[in-house]
């Protein structure tokens, strides 16, 4: 019988690293009645290139301290329906990426969503969370935390 994995922990906010875009400590909301995981992004667009899809888009805004000003391009996206919180459907991109939290890396999907009048630029929904978490509404900041402290 296999041993079951120990859970890890994670408020309802945490800051997250997204190596892969060099983007770290980011303002996280963790939300188990989202499915799928979320950033924040603008300028999305899809051009063919060679007869393939590329999308295109910026992370963040120039409001966010930690904007770049860098256009990150895949052909690596899927489209998704997506159902906000008040039932309104939306068609979005999504991408897999690497997320850093604990100190472990975790590869999901993010949808790529407008966030701008959101607090937090990033949506941590169950498909993540089923990796191996557990919510404590109570506690913040337990990945940053414990980062710091290393």
């Amino acid at each position: 019988m296999p041993i079951p994995r120990r859970k890890i922990t994670i408020g309802a906010v945490d800051k997250a690293d997204f190596p892969e875009f060099e983007l770290y400590n980011l303002d996280c909301r963790v939300d188990t009645g989202a499915t799928s995981s979320a950033i924040h992004c603008q300028n999305i667009s899809i051009r063919e290139v060679n007869g393939e899809e590329l999308l295109s888009f910026e992370l963040l805004d120039r409001k966010h301290p930690q904007y770049n000003k860098k256009r990150y391009q895949t052909r690596d996206f899927i489209r998704k329906t997506v159902r906000s919180s008040f039932g309104q459907e939306e068609i979005r991109y999504a991408i897999r990426t690497n997320i850093e939290l604990f100190g472990k890396i975790y590869e999901t999907q993010f949808t790529l969503a407008d966030r701008v009048r959101m607090k937090f630029p990033v949506l941590l929904g169950r498909k993540l969370l089923r990796q191996g978490f557990i919510v404590d509404v109570r506690k913040k900041n337990l990945s940053f935390n414990q980062k710091q402290n290393i």
